[in-house]
C-alpha cells in the first residue's frame, strides 16, 4: 500500500476549498482518507493554510509521498520535505 499526501476537494462549484489528507494511492481523490492533517482555501482574500506540522512530519518520516502541490504548501509552512517521487 503506497501512502500519499494530497488535496481533497470540498465546497461547491466555484467556491472550492481543500483538505490536506493522507490516503492510499489507490483511493479516489475525494474518497476515504487515513487522516486529515490540514486545510487550504485559496479563494479568500488572505489565503488560508492550516497544517498540523507534527502529523505532517510524522507521515513524511513514515514514508508518505506528497503530491507536487502539497509539497509546495509544506515548504511554504516551513516543513522540510526530503523524500520525492
Amino acid at each position: 500500500m503506497a501512502v500519499v499526501m494530497r488535496l481533497k476537494r470540498m465546497g461547491t462549484k466555484k467556491l472550492t476549498c481543500f483538505r490536506i489528507v493522507v490516503t492510499d494511492s489507490k483511493q479516489p481523490r475525494d474518497g476515504r482518507s487515513i487522516e486529515e492533517i490540514g486545510f487550504y482555501d485559496p479563494k479568500k482574500k488572505e489565503t488560508v493554510l492550516n497544517i498540523n506540522k507534527e502529523r505532517a512530519e510524522h507521515w513524511l518520516n513514515v514514508g508518505a509521498i506528497p503530491t507536487e502541490t502539497v509539497r509546495n504548501l509544506l515548504k511554504h509552512e516551513g516543513i522540510a520535505v526530503t523524500r520525492s517521487k
